[in-house]
């Protein structure tokens, strides 16, 4: 019992800190050893198409139109396409009034997949750019994605995902913006290592050359279609100068569905991406893909569970002061979080929750994905949430 305790423990302090950890140094041992590719300031740039699916966001887009439109990229080797299909608001009617965009709509809504799978024949650029209607992209942005691919080994490019959080923010802005802060800084280490391992939706970009169509019912298509490129040998680079902004989750419960359909994805791509999974094919790839990934979109939640049941047991059943003490601090932890929620249905605003509060939220929604994908629950079709205005 108390060494399924301690490998437990191992494996939840591993994936959720002790990954950070390793990462960082063994970034140092290669700096040591191998220099980082060097850009060139006047290498031509590329064609690059940016493809925009908008489902019913009419209040949104053409704030997103503006600033698409603002990229300082050359606009002769910038095509812009939005794809709107199954749109029943004015999110259609409003791109058309633009004659620089090349707009896509059928009255069918099949998911996200299908629609970017209906929008590459219609591509041209030699580098696509996926980004969701309801972010925002720094000037810079294109710019800074497309100096990678000077770099042969490169097939995909995700930028930075920031969200705005005001000062006053609740358990979801501040939690949320805690979680990304912390992503973008193992991603920036990843790519340092040898490579990210996924893309969000929010802005990421690959050589069109390389796109291979997945399977329709993908839950959580950005990522499988870099990690379908990182399988063939392609390194995913991580660009945090190129950055799509949007504002948190109107509060936890629509944090809670968005989390919940990416663990149900996550379970999803889990199963299909094979090669990525066999050490054997590229081991540090590997290495990071089930650190990064695979960890959290499977065993750790459990393994919470399970780490309290055995500290609770070892606790009542040996007098050992050092485990009583841990088991008394893991009851705090979760009050800490009760006492989270009970504030966040009240929208009284106590920093000092956030972080146990939204800890927990998140792998309650990895084992509620699990659940969900398992019972045949989860749609592709994209569940909007509501964010904060």
């Amino acid at each position: 019992m108390i060494i399924i305790f301690w490998v437990s423990i191992f494996l939840i302090v591993y994936t959720f800190v002790g990954y950070g950890f390793v990462l960082y140094i063994l970034v140092k041992i290669k700096g040591i050893f191998k220099k980082p590719f060097v850009f060139r300031a006047d290498a031509a740039l590329p064609a690059v198409s940016i493809l925009v699916a908008a489902y019913n966001e009419e209040d949104i887009i053409e704030e997103k139109i503006h600033n698409t439109l603002l990229l300082r990229y050359p606009k002769a080797n910038l095509q812009l396409i939005f794809i709107t299909d199954g749109s029943s608001d004015q999110t259609a009617e409003k791109v058309k009034g633009y004659k620089d965009i090349l707009l896509l709509h059928e009255d069918l809504r099949a998911g996200k997949m299908a629609a970017i799978k209906r929008a590459i024949p219609y591509i041209k650029g030699e580098i696509t750019v996926f980004t969701d209607a309801n972010t925002f992209l720094n000037e810079d942005a294109i710019n800074q994605l497309v100096k990678h691919y000077q770099n042969p080994l490169v097939g995909a490019v995700a930028g930075e995902k920031r969200i705005l959080v005001e000062k006053s923010a609740d358990a979801s802005s501040a939690g949320e913006g805690f979680y990304w802060k912390y992503e973008s800084k193992l991603k920036k280490w990843d790519y340092e290592l040898h490579s990210n391992v996924g893309a969000a939706g929010e802005l990421f970009s690959i050589r069109t050359a390389l796109y291979q169509p997945v399977e329709s019912d993908t839950i959580i298509d950005d990522h499988m279609i870099a990690m379908r490129i990182a399988e063939k040998g392609y390194i995913i680079a991580y660009e945090p100068d190129a950055y799509a902004m949007e504002t948190a989750s109107a509060d936890v419960k629509e944090e809670l569905k968005r989390k919940i359909r990416i663990a149900a994805g996550g379970i999803q791509s889990i199963l299909r991406l094979k090669k990525a999974a066999n050490p054997f094919h590229q081991p540090i790839f590997t290495f990071q893909y089930i650190s990064h990934r695979v960890l959290r979109w499977t065993i750790t939640p459990f393994l919470l569970i399970l780490v309290f049941v055995l500290n609770g047991m070892i606790a009542f059943t040996r007098p050992i002061t050092f485990y009583q003490g841990l088991f008394v601090l893991q009851c705090l932890f979760y009050l800490l979080s009760l006492i989270g929620l009970y504030f966040e249905r009240r929208n009284v605003r106590i920093k000092a929750l956030f972080i146990p509060y939204y800890f927990c939220i998140m792998n309650y929604a990895v084992i509620a994905g699990i659940i969900r994908y398992y019972k045949k629950n989860q749609s592709a079709a994209w569940e909007k949430s509501k964010r904060k205005v």
